[in-house]
């Protein structure tokens, strides 16, 4: 009798036990960590949208201006055995092959990354690009020549008459290392000793460049385009032209944003969805029509005016992993060029 009794009990204690289980996930709602790189002012609004449409939480942590890109992908290296990120949405994919390299990453194949082209992928799937910022040439309205590519920074024309960010950081940091990628060494480190010898000047960033440009402090610089259409909506005194644009030359660098899924995330399914959101055309076009003025990397995407769609511009063919590579290497050269 009393072993009935037990029996009784114990079922009735498991079947409130799993009762509560099912309803505590019920009423539980699923979740997503997102580390993101990109600017909150405008990937947040990315990222409430998918809060919205799919119900799926969304825990966001930015990295500060202070510390962009480096701090977020800093925290990933010292989460390796113990992740709390489910995904990385970086601004550049120059992190995104560092933290591959490190173990950080676990490849996810996107059904959203099928119209992107290869060069903007990683061959297995390790990130994918999209929504991307392309250098470009600003160039102020009452300038008497017009460059068209980036030997023209070594051009007499333009002596002492064209200003770029100094090459140890950012984007043109990037953009120097592909041109060693694509140049090779001894044809780069020879257009650079051409810049200094035409008295080419150095800012402090791609935004410093484009609004020397706009008071006509000089003639032209190379900026991100998000730079160059923002001082554009500004009503500057500007255009922008893409470079090296001729059959024979290298075409304009692009800098993608890159989203990538991280190895043993504690939230896979959630983070695939969030991947697929924002690898879509949607995503692209709400990007494309923010301030920054991204560009798509699917076809047919609507944009705005200012831009040129993506598959009529001549895209630098680079390997990424390679100008992740190159940017190290290239580090005492360019240090000793900036005379730092």
């Amino acid at each position: 009798m009393r072993l009935k009794i037990y029996y009784q009990i114990l079922v009735v204690s498991l079947t409130l036990f799993m009762f509560l289980a099912c309803s505590k996930e019920k009423n539980s709602s699923p979740t997503v960590t997102v580390y993101v790189s990109e600017d909150q002012v405008f990937s947040e609004p990315v990222l409430k949208a998918f809060e919205k449409e799919t119900r799926i939480k969304i825990k966001a942590i930015y990295d500060s201006e202070e510390s962009k890109s480096t701090g977020i992908m800093n925290r990933l290296l010292a989460e390796k055995n113990n992740p709390q990120a489910d995904v990385y949405w970086a601004n550049e994919p120059i992190r995104a092959e560092v933290l591959r390299t490190k173990g950080i990453l676990a490849p996810y194949k996107s059904p959203n990354a099928k119209g992107i082209d290869t060069v903007f992928k990683q061959k297995d799937d390790y990130w994918n690009g999209f929504s991307a910022r392309i250098r470009l040439f600003v160039v102020h309205n009452n300038s008497k020549h017009e460059p068209t590519s980036i030997f023209n920074y070594t051009d007499p024309l333009f002596q002492g008459d064209a200003v770029i960010a100094n090459p140890l950081f950012g984007t043109t940091a990037a953009h120097i290392a592909a041109l060693f990628t694509i140049l090779g060494d001894a044809k780069t480190k020879a257009l650079m000793e051409g810049m200094k010898k035409n008295d080419i000047t150095t800012s402090t960033s791609n935004g410093e460049s484009a609004d020397l440009v706009a008071k006509e402090r000089y003639s032209f610089s190379l900026v991100d385009s998000d730079d160059a259409i923002s001082r554009l909506r500004q009503k500057a005194p500007i255009h922008f032209v893409y470079p090296d644009q001729k059959s024979e030359e290298v075409g304009a660098f692009v800098i993608p944003n890159t989203v990538m899924l991280i190895k043993d995330a504690p939230h896979p399914t959630q983070a695939k969805q969030l991947i697929d959101y924002l690898l879509s055309p949607q995503t692209e076009e709400r990007l494309a029509f923010a301030d920054c003025a991204q560009i798509p990397l699917h076809k047919g995407v609507k944009i705005p005016k200012e831009l040129k769609p993506i598959e009529q511009i001549k895209v630098m063919q680079v390997d990424y992993s390679k100008v992740a590579q190159k940017l190290l290497e290239i580090q005492p050269y360019v240090k000793a060029w900036t005379n730092h």
